[in-house]
């Protein structure tokens, strides 16, 4: 039982890693894309830029809880005091960061309805 446990356990949390960085590549050529595009057609302000980094930002909040959760899922069997004390770090971490993207994406927002 414990084997199987361990063996779901590392299949979920590999997915979860493997959807992190997915996320964050796709933003990435997304944000890429958009740059070049506004590069080449001259249309870049700097709103416009900003709007780009936002978006690539929400993508990244995506990518972090991905990240997060395989961590808890690898975690969440048979840790020790040395993995939990990891993990909240991590997460105290990926909380902030998560924090001051969604702050800087809920200003733009306000910003632009005003």
């Amino acid at each position: 039982m414990r084997t199987w446990l361990e063996v779901l356990v590392e299949v979920v949390a590999r997915g979860a890693e493997f959807a992190t960085v997915a996320l964050v590549a796709i933003g990435a050529l997304e944000a890429a894309g958009r740059l070049v595009w506004q590069a080449v057609h001259r249309t870049g302000t700097t709103q416009s830029k900003r709007e780009i980094w936002l978006r690539f930002a929400s993508w990244i909040l995506l990518a972090l809880e991905f990240a997060l959760g395989a961590d808890i899922v690898r975690t969440a069997v048979a840790p020790t005091w040395d993995d939990i004390g990891q993990l909240a770090a991590i997460a105290t971490i990926r909380t902030a960061l998560s924090w001051f993207l969604e702050r800087d994406l809920s200003s733009f927002e306000e910003g632009k309805k005003a």
